[in-house]
């Protein structure tokens, strides 16, 4: 099983010298990888509740959010082998085109390192922001996902859909990997977890329970077959937001919640699961308050998940 780690991107922990550090130490380390998330804004009165609170309020941390492809660059820059990811970009939000300029230059930059995560994300409030329809995110997943595949694999280039017009066009280069980078998808509806089936390397659920998880994940690869493709060859990367505690926790306890030892249980029953990879983001956790703590989880968890 691969380990990744999320960089430090969002509010105090963001920045360069922190982003260089974190990416440094993760190669030395042996982690398998590094990812970025995608958030917009963070509304005062959000017309939609954040899925992943008991109250739906936003953590304070959304306040301050680093752009996930330049920050990706900027640790493209600073590595030279550990392989670099989005989890998620929110793929209606972007014009298909401009982002498979932006995607194609990092994985062309990086030597091949890029692995692409997308969602179709959960505010109205950012899509209203991006200029995006809310009622058509969906839909507009489904073709975009199409245009980068086109954009990434033909030349010259050609496309006519309902919200994507390119004249047959040289659109280069193309990215180092072929025929295009790994795609990566956050589904958690039908038709998310269709498109999933259809269209991506592999299943990239956060926030889902651990016993949820494998049932899941058995959906959507009979989806794939049924769509005519091998399920074996879709992969399972599961996103974990650890927050440790010095005694066990012994009632209603979240995943990836309590002392190392039930934390260390909790990879083990993801491994068990078959999951290609694990992704460990500490943004959230209480004793991670500058780099120096996000460094000691880094190689905590390197440790807990036998890294190397």
């Amino acid at each position: 099983m691969r380990i990744g780690f999320a960089l430090p991107q969002i509010a105090g922990l963001g920045g360069p010298e922190n982003i260089e550090k974190v990416t440094k130490c993760a190669e030395e380390l042996g982690y398998d990888s590094l990812w970025v998330l995608d958030r917009l804004l963070a509304p005062v009165q959000p017309r939609a509740p954040y899925p992943a609170s008991a109250d739906g309020s936003l953590p304070a941390q959304y306040r301050s959010v680093l752009d996930p492809v330049g920050t990706l660059t900027f640790a493209a820059a600073h590595s030279k082998r550990i392989a670099l990811g989005t989890s998620i970009l929110n793929l209606p939000w972007y014009s298909p085109v401009l982002l498979a300029r932006q995607l194609t230059t990092l994985d062309v930059l990086s030597g091949g390192r890029l692995r692409v995560g997308f969602g179709i994300g959960w505010s109205p409030d950012e899509y209203e922001a991006a200029g995006s329809p809310w009622n058509q995110r969906g839909k507009r997943a489904d073709e975009y996902v199409q245009v980068l595949k086109t954009i990434w694999t033909t030349d010259p280039v050609e496309f006519s859909g309902k919200y994507t017009k390119i004249a047959k066009s040289y659109i280069n280069p193309k990215p180092v990997q072929r025929p295009h980078p790994p795609i990566f998808m956050a589904a958690y509806t039908p038709g998310a977890m269709q498109r999933t089936a259809r269209e991506a390397n592999g299943w990239m659920p956060v926030g889902v329970p651990i016993a949820a998880i494998g049932q899941m994940y058995d959906g959507i690869k009979q989806m794939a077959k049924e769509a005519g493709r091998d399920p074996a060859k879709l992969e399972l990367l599961v996103r974990a937001n650890p927050e440790f505690s010095i005694q066990p926790i012994e009632k209603d306890r979240a995943d990836f919640m309590g002392t190392a030892e039930q934390i260390a249980g909790d990879v083990a029953a993801v491994r068990k699961l078959g999951a290609s990879e694990i992704i460990f983001d500490v943004h959230f956790s209480p004793d991670v308050k500058d780099g120096a703590g996000m460094l000691e989880k880094l190689e905590q968890l390197g440790k807990m998940a036998k890294v190397g």
